[in-house]
């Protein structure tokens, strides 16, 4: 299986290469040459197995000979051993036809645990390989960095460096990136949004010469490997309703937008999802985009949803290359719009490609407290910001098309974001006991300009690898 880069200027690359590269040298995103369709036999057998076993079964065609069937077990095995679900994914009904898959009992309590603790064993296994060294760079609106540096934390082949927004993240979030005390990890508070982060980390991404001394590899879900990991519950969630013999819809709670592009790719590999509705907050860029077609981010708002307060969604990108019959050429001049004029408009043709699989939901403060609300009234379900966007739009997906079920993805423990749920449901959510202590734990961090230069420095400064 080789990769190639959605700008189509970068050399193409196997599986492990695109890993540890993370964001292509031409500023592009990695896809697979193509996808290959699980027969419908191969999905039924994904009922009722060991999430583990199920997940090795779905990565097993994008990794070519890199991993052997062996190794791929055991580095699922080891990924999602530290789940405290025997489940690991387990979906619960909140209603008829509507059910929540429970993201959240991975060690950081939210999503990213799924794809980031199977991504860290397989870039270690994978940097030992090649005697190499990595610099681990990202940005987080919340949860990313504290899944990230759970999972490469004290690894001795890479070094972490965590940019987030300073003050708009919550206070879990922060304290869970902030109180680890690893001589690797570096937290570190930007004068900014998650959107300039992310900027941050392209600019430094681009810089090839900084990129190449310091052996940068990226982790946000611009690196294929994360969407990989997260195609794999799709999988798992929809054969437990039944699946390949019935359609299932699914609501995402969506900034980046990788979550739910991990479905479109899962649905490309012939699970059959009826529609995949995006659920957005205030910051509603996306659900702007597929009712006018123009793509323009506004300024962020600061949300009780914080990891969706994000108006550039960097994955998007990839839909834009399918959409556009993988043409790099097109995604070259949508970019280029991007960056030089702050807009693009996507073209009529494509525009009704992302319509045929995708809806969308804005889904404002008041309707998403209301929801966290009716979900505990009516099933004594506790679900954060986050789930309760996913499920608003999971309610509107199901007034549309009543008799197929659909899945709301519950991306986060509800007790990350305590004060918000409180104000909902009248109840303060606990920490769970393993997690109790990092709320007393002692903080360490750098605050910084919204400054490549800045960062950049400081990096240099720090990472073993340039020692």
């Amino acid at each position: 299986m080789r990769y190639l880069s959605t700008r189509g200027e970068a050399p193409r690359l196997d599986f492990c290469d695109a890993m540890l590269a993370g964001l292509a040298r031409d500023g592009g995103l990695y896809v697979p040459e193509r996808l290959t369709p699980l027969a419908p036999a191969a999905i039924r057998a994904l009922a009722g197995l060991p999430y583990a076993e199920a997940a090795t079964r779905v990565v097993a065609p994008f990794v070519g000979e890199d991993f052997t069937a062996a190794e791929l077990a055991e580095l699922a095995r080891d990924a999602y051993s530290g789940f405290r679900h025997a489940a690991t994914a387990p979906l619960i009904q909140l209603d008829a036809n509507l059910f929540l898959l429970e993201l959240f009992h991975g060690p950081t309590l939210a999503f990213k645990d799924f794809a980031m603790q199977w991504l860290g064993r397989a870039m270690d296994r994978a940097l030992e390989r090649r005697d190499r060294r990595a610099t681990i760079l990202g940005a987080t609106s919340g949860d990313t960095g504290a899944a990230a540096i759970e999972a490469f934390g004290g690894l001795p082949r890479a070094d972490v460096f965590i940019l987030f927004p300073k003050g708009r993240v919550s206070d879990v979030q922060r304290r869970q990136m902030t109180t680890v005390d690893k001589p690797n990890v570096h937290a570190i508070a930007i004068e900014g949004s998650f959107d300039d982060c992310q900027a941050i980390v392209k600019a430094l991404f681009s810089d090839l010469a900084f990129r190449d001394e310091l052996g940068l590899s990226g982790v946000n879900s611009i690196n294929w490997a994360r969407i990989l990991a997260q195609i794999v519950y799709y999988f798992t969630a929809a054969a437990a309703l039944g699946a390949p013999d019935r359609r299932i819809a699914f609501a995402v709670p969506t900034g980046n937008f990788g979550d739910v592009l991990a479905g479109y790719y899962a649905k490309g590999m012939g699970l059959p999802i009826s529609r995949l509705t995006i659920a957005t907050n205030e910051n509603d860029i996306l659900a702007r985009a597929l009712a006018t077609g123009l793509y323009k981010p506004l300024g962020v708002k600061a949300t009780q949803s914080p990891s969706m307060d994000i108006q550039v969604s960097s994955n998007f990108e990839r839909l834009l290359f399918e959409v556009y019959g993988r043409d790099a050429g097109a995604v070259r001049g949508l970019m280029g719009a991007l960056k030089q004029a702050g807009e693009f408009s996507i073209a009529p043709p494509s525009l009704g490609a992302i319509r045929r699989d995708f809806d969308a939901e804005r889904v404002d403060e008041q309707a998403c407290a209301e929801e966290m609300a009716r979900v505990y009234r009516d099933s004594g379900v506790v679900v954060d910001p986050h789930s309760a966007v996913g499920v608003h739009a999971a309610r509107a997906a199901l007034a549309r098309d009543p008799a197929t079920p659909v899945i709301s993805l519950a991306t986060a423990h509800p007790a990350k974001f305590p004060e918000a749920v409180e104000r909902a449901i009248g109840r303060r959510p606990e920490l769970p006991p393993h997690l109790a202590e990092v709320v007393s734990r002692r903080e360490h961090y750098a605050t910084l300009a919204n400054d490549p230069a800045a960062v950049a420095r400081f990096v240099r400064e720090r990472a073993r690898v340039a020692a």
